[in-house]
C-alpha cells in the first residue's frame, strides 16, 4: 500500500470519529442497542402469535437482531 492511501484511511478514520464524538445522540444510540441486544440474548423468542411477540420483535429490531442474526421460535406444533 502507498503512503497516500493510509493517509486517506487515517483521514476518513478521523472524520468518522470526530463526527460521532460531536454527536450527543449517538451514545444514547448505543446504549438502546447494547440494552436490546442483552433482552433479546436472555429471553427465549416467544411463539409466533402472542401478545409477547409483538413487544419481542420491536426489542429485535433495537437490538439490530435482522436477517440470519434472528433467533428462531422454540414453537413446536
Amino acid at each position: 500500500m502507498n503512503s497516500s492511501h493510509m493517509s486517506l484511511n487515517s483521514i476518513v478514520m478521523e472524520f468518522l470519529i470526530t463526527f460521532i464524538e460531536d454527536q450527543p445522540w449517538f451514545g444514547v444510540l448505543a446504549a438502546a442497542v447494547a440494552l436490546a441486544s442483552s433482552i433479546a440474548a436472555i429471553t427465549p423468542t416467544p411463539p409466533k402469535g402472542s401478545a409477547l411477540a409483538k413487544v419481542y420483535g420491536v426489542i429485535d429490531l433495537l437490538a439490530l437482531n435482522i436477517g440470519k442474526a434472528k433467533q428462531k421460535s422454540e414453537d413446536k406444533k
